[in-house]
């Protein structure tokens, strides 16, 4: 684990040692108020909560956080530094999750810099507080599931725009996976417990049921199986594409 928090520490550098993680936040936070305050119909609901701030989360993220996970993999390929990783006394692995924890902590960062927000709903009102905590849970979990999947696109191509737009796809995909338009193609042929198995898959499903307040048990094992998955999966393709 002592190289796990090296690398972790170094890549969360790298991302500051750029302009290019200031935009990205300074891109999310104005994303995020335009989508809570203006297309959520923040004023017009008269309720103070910020259901439609995280009701627009999950589509926020759809192409942000391809855009933070493009680089993790594709880059060192591309400029061979990868070869000089792995000739380090680090395993394959550490780095996998250093570098997804780097990954995910600057996210989580972005995300903490939304709390004015928070503070915004308890001035005008009498929020469910315990409910809005949990919707930060969910967001930073929901956060997790897509960087692993882009970490895992990354580790396939040496090509960040090619990384990107995997990442988003496969994103996307999980997301509509629960959507009557995508199980209404398997329910005329599969049968209902291959269905359900689908519609399980689907990273809206879990979430709402999260940002409701409702903390599962079921919801809690999904992310936590769904991110295992895609970084194991990202090590794999890494040691088999280490020679290519």
């Amino acid at each position: 684990m002592h190289n796990v928090g090296i690398i972790t520490r170094r890549e969360l550098a790298s991302y500051f040692a750029t302009p290019l993680a200031y935009v990205f936040i300074l891109i999310f936070l104005v994303l995020a108020n335009a989508f809570t305050f203006y297309l959520g119909g923040f004023y017009e609901r008269g309720q103070a909560d910020l259901t439609p701030f995280f009701t627009f989360q999950p589509w926020l993220y759809l192409f942000l956080i391809p855009a933070i996970s493009m680089k993790l993999w594709a880059e060192e390929r591309k400029s061979g530094s990868i070869e000089l990783l792995m000739t380090q006394p680090v395993k394959l692995w550490d780095a996998v999750l250093g570098k997804f924890l780097a990954a995910w902590i600057f996210t989580a960062l972005a995300l903490g810099l939304t709390f004015p927000l928070w503070l915004t709903v308890n001035y005008l009102g009498s929020p469910d507080n315990g409910a809005i905590l949990a919707a930060y849970l969910g967001s930073l979990l929901l956060a997790a599931g897509f960087l692993a999947i882009g970490s895992c696109m990354s580790a396939l191509t040496r090509n960040q725009v090619v990384a990107f737009i995997l990442g988003v796809v496969v994103c996307f995909a999980f997301l509509l996976a629960g959507f009557p338009l995508v199980l209404d193609l398997f329910r005329s042929w599969a049968p209902q417990p291959l269905v359900e198995a689908i519609a399980s898959l689907s990273f809206l499903t879990h979430f709402e049921s999260i940002v409701k307040g409702v903390i599962d048990v079921r919801d809690l094992l999904y992310f936590a199986m769904l991110t295992g998955f895609f970084l194991l999966a990202t090590a794999v393709t890494l040691e088999l594409r280490k020679d290519l």
